[in-house]
């Protein structure tokens, strides 16, 4: 019951916002207004459950320290996204024709703001934080990654191979980047900076949801298995693999930290137990 609680607020905030937002697609000022709008409104919802459900302050989303690691997030999500492209290009599979207008991009802004977020507090916020307490952060990790995957089979070019390219990249690396730093901002701002440099930047598809038109005239060609095809870069190999490495670089961190999660089954009995 906890985990609906939380869940269907922002669910109904993500759905609601991303229908204005898509209305209002021709117009790059009111869809970026509207765009972060509704990710300041979908935060604002959740650390309001998290406070009702849980009668705690909600500590993932604290206002102090949170532009440092939406920032640290966005540099890794760009960062890794450009050496995807350019591996990509260096395979004859990218190439640039021009250069794209900025109202494309601005518009952008808005639309991958309340993306991010939304899916951020709905797959790390609630699924994965909540499943973790009982289930642990690998089992959790495996879950929730799968249920991301299923959740971008509904986008209109949709492959099954996006959806499963989906879930061991960025359902992995998101999720072992909260179980690393134990704030939603780093996976918030990882996942914009990886949607934006995709579309708002390189030009290309994201997840199935058609071309857009970045500060790049960017063209994808060759090998659908290469390049990842009509889904977009995200079905490509190279971000497969680069993205098993990120999860495996996030939980090492974890594990250095201390912030791994074991089973509930697995928990070590208390002291006074153990006396007994």
């Amino acid at each position: 019951m906890r985990l609906l609680k939380q869940l269907l607020p922002v669910v109904l905030v993500a759905f609601v916002g991303g229908q204005v937002v898509v209305a209002v697609e021709d117009s790059p000022v009111l869809s970026l207004v509207i765009g972060l709008m509704t990710a300041v409104l979908a935060v604002l919802v959740y650390a309001w459950t998290v406070r009702w459900s849980e009668h705690r302050a909600p500590v993932e989303v604290a206002v102090r320290g949170a532009t440092t690691r939406t920032l640290l997030g966005v540099l890794i999500g760009a960062g890794w996204f450009a050496a995807v492209i350019g591996n990509i290009a260096f395979n004859g599979g990218y190439r640039v024709e021009g250069f794209g207008e900025i109202a494309g991009p601005v518009g952008l802004v808005g639309f991958m703001a309340a993306a991010s977020v939304t899916e951020e507090l709905m797959f790390r916020g609630v699924l994965f934080r909540i499943t973790e307490e009982r289930l642990g952060t690998w089992w959790s990790l495996v879950l929730t990654s799968v249920l991301f995957g299923l959740w971008h089979m509904l986008n209109p070019d949709a492959t099954l191979w996006g959806a499963v390219a989906i879930a061991i990249s960025a359902g992995g690396t998101l999720a072992a980047a909260y179980a690393a730093f134990r704030t939603l901002w780093v996976p918030i701002g990882l996942h914009f900076g990886w949607n934006f440099a995709q579309g708002g930047v390189f030009g290309t598809a994201v997840s199935g949801n058609g071309e857009n038109d970045g500060l790049l005239d960017g063209v994808l060609s060759g090998p659908a298995i290469l390049t990842g095809g009509k889904f977009g870069p995200e079905a490509s190999p190279h971000t497969v693999l680069s993205g098993v490495i990120l999860t495996v670089v996030f939980l090492w961190l974890a594990r250095r930290r201390g912030t791994l999660v074991r089973r509930k089954a697995e928990a070590p009995a208390p002291a006074a137990s153990l006396a007994r």
